[in-house]
């Protein structure tokens, strides 16, 4: 149902952005690479991670050029994490 809220709020968004967000806001966490390839998706309460195939740095780079997600420090020097910039209802 989460998809079907971001797809009717942001309807420019490709399908794997919107697959994104909806990850973000259901507790996943995005991560990158220090250069902002090789994205997870990682569920904090259990530490599972999820690879998205279809998303790679070129979308994070998009995301982040649209004012939707911004990075921060990671769990580690190589690590990106990146948080939603604004609350998407």
């Amino acid at each position: 149902m989460a998809k079907k809220k971001v797809a009717n709020v942001l309807p420019k968004l490709t399908e794997i952005e919107q697959d994104l967000l909806s990850h973000i806001q259901d507790g996943y966490q995005l991560e990158t690479d220090s250069l902002g390839g090789n994205p997870v998706l990682r569920r904090l309460k259990d530490n599972e991670e999820i690879r998205p195939l279809s998303a790679n740095r070129n979308t994070i780079k998009a995301m982040e050029r649209r004012g939707l997600i911004s990075p921060g420090k990671g769990r580690d020097p190589l690590t990106i994490e990146w948080h939603l910039k604004k609350k998407i209802n």
